[in-house]
């Protein structure tokens, strides 16, 4: 805490909290930091479910980079590259590395679009990009219409430096959370009424934390909407290559080149990193691709406080240049998610777990709502600190993602190995089958979710029983270690 005279010597901005700390989404990893989970040096902390990160295909980077070792600069096969991309480069980024990354796009995209790469503007990860992305478009005190349940982060990202608002347009469990052209006007007519000026509507397509996709005619409404408004439309579309089944994945790209569409395409702006698709948040890799001139000027202006290293473009451009690999990168991470998410979604099925249906991500959305004591936010705060505490989970509650329904919880299912995976999934299957079997009473001190009794009956067989405390005896080379919710805290 700062005393009155620290609060007199520094900014609004450095003694506020607009950055979002104070919110469960971000307690949850000071919980994991506290204590992160091991398989071996600590096998009784908090596992890391937070996290939105694809580890599930590093093994085929790894093969890449063995095979193209002068990728990088900074090995012997690489090293006559070292002086041409240690030294200045300007903010349009390499062109070898604006290429690459919109052959990556359209790639994703099923080549259905092109993307031009004198439009690609890089920055320090899609948080960079979407703060530069509003700079451009509003100024202190407008607002951007943000259908429900969104991305925590949103609110520092789009917020806290640039003096924007965040409109919720109230998404409902009943038609579930689907985007609907009533909630869309009800949501501006509000923001109107409250003599706050609109200037853009943002999706996320696909939607964290839903892990749904927006079909073609909810894209076209979308663009309908803006267009009847004449406000922007800015598309985060990070996860569209975590689609892992049909139906696939439509750009809003895609939408506004339709005949039939009519569109200001000066309105449409779209935001991407590698950070999930290709599982580099650590990269900072963040695109700003506008189809308005102004804004990508403006914003390769802007990009000069959050450039992506030459070093990396470097080596992103060899990695993206390479169709074969692009190609066996895409397809084998949508397998790997799929078979992550089908073992994930069947063990919580087992035990009357239900998640929203989902195609893309790297999460399901988790409804517990029939473990509240009541229906209400506070008694899913009070259960998520009971998941947190001592089932040791970092689990993200529906409310720090605006949802207007208790009882929903984001649970991170790609950003670890298969044995971390199993534990995890064994303590929230033993956490439920206690809270549904009413006659089994269990000693606080002594958890079924932590430590297995012989005296308690599960409902798991005994070879899978098994494998779980087999894979306790194993060391994991890929699970989360503890970092800053600040760094790795994204979507």
């Amino acid at each position: 805490m700062m005393n009155k005279n620290q609060q007199n010597l520094l900014s609004k901005m450095a003694t506020g909290n607009g950055h979002g700390e104070n919110s469960p989404y971000f307690d949850g990893w000071k919980a994991f930091e506290d204590n992160p989970f091991h398989l071996i040096d600590n096998p009784d902390g908090v596992i890391q479910m937070g996290l939105a990160e694809n580890q599930l295909a590093f093994d085929l980077v790894v093969e890449w980079l063995m095979k193209n070792p002068e990728a990088s600069i900074c090995t012997p096969e690489g090293i006559n590259d070292f002086r041409d991309i240690a030294i200045f480069q300007d903010y349009h980024g390499l062109t070898a590395f604006r290429n690459a990354v919109a052959n990556f796009m359209e790639k994703v995209r099923g080549n259905r679009v092109r993307f031009d790469p004198d439009r690609i503007v890089m920055s320090g990860g899609a948080t960079g990009a979407h703060e530069m992305t509003v700079f451009c478009l509003a100024d202190p005190g407008d607002a951007f219409l943000v259908p429900t349940p969104y991305y925590p982060g949103f609110d520092r990202d789009l917020r806290w430096r640039t003096g924007a608002q965040l409109v919720p347009v109230v998404c409902e469990r009943s038609n579930d959370f689907k985007v609907t052209r009533e909630a869309l006007e009800a949501a501006y007519k509000s923001a109107q009424e409250a003599n706050i000026r609109v200037k853009g509507l943002l999706i996320t397509n696909p939607s964290n934390p839903l892990g749904t996709i927006l079909d073609r005619e909810t894209l076209r409404m979308v663009v309908s909407f803006i267009n009847e408004k004449s406000i922007h439309l800015v598309c985060d579309e990070i996860y569209a290559a975590t689609v892992f089944t049909q139906p696939g994945f439509i750009s809003i790209a895609e939408i506004i080149q339709e005949k039939e569409i009519e569109c200001n395409h000066d309105l449409i702006h779209i935001v991407y990193s590698l950070s999930k698709d290709l599982g580099f948040p650590g990269f900072r890799v963040g695109i700003v691709y506008s189809y308005n001139d102004a804004v990508v000027s403006c914003c390769r202006k802007m990009s000069s406080f959050g450039l992506v290293s030459s070093q990396t473009q470097h080596l992103i451009a060899s990695m993206l240049s390479d169709d074969e690999f692009v190609n066996k990168f895409i397809a084998g991470s949508a397998n790997k998610l799929a078979t992550r998410h089908k073992v994930f979604t069947t063990g919580l099925a087992k035990v009357g777990i239900s998640c929203l249906q989902s195609n893309a991500g790297l999460f399901v959305w988790m409804d517990l709502h029939h473990l509240l004591k009541e229906q209400t936010f506070e008694a899913e705060i009070a259960l998520w600190k009971v998941i947190i505490h001592e089932v040791k989970l970092n689990v993200s509650p529906g409310s720090s993602f605006h949802c207007s329904a208790p009882g929903w919880f984001r649970v991170c299912f790609a950003n670890m190995d298969d044995r971390t995976m199993y534990v995890a999934l064994t303590r929230i299957e033993s956490f439920a089958v206690q809270n549904n079997e009413t006659s089994t009473t269990v000693p606080m001190k002594r958890q079924c979710w932590q430590k297995p009794q012989n005296n308690l009956r599960l409902s798991f067989t005994s070879r899978r029983m098994d494998e779980i405390m087999m894979a306790q005896c194993l060391m994991s080379p890929h699970s989360p270690l503890a970092q800053s919710p600040l760094v790795r805290a994204k979507n």
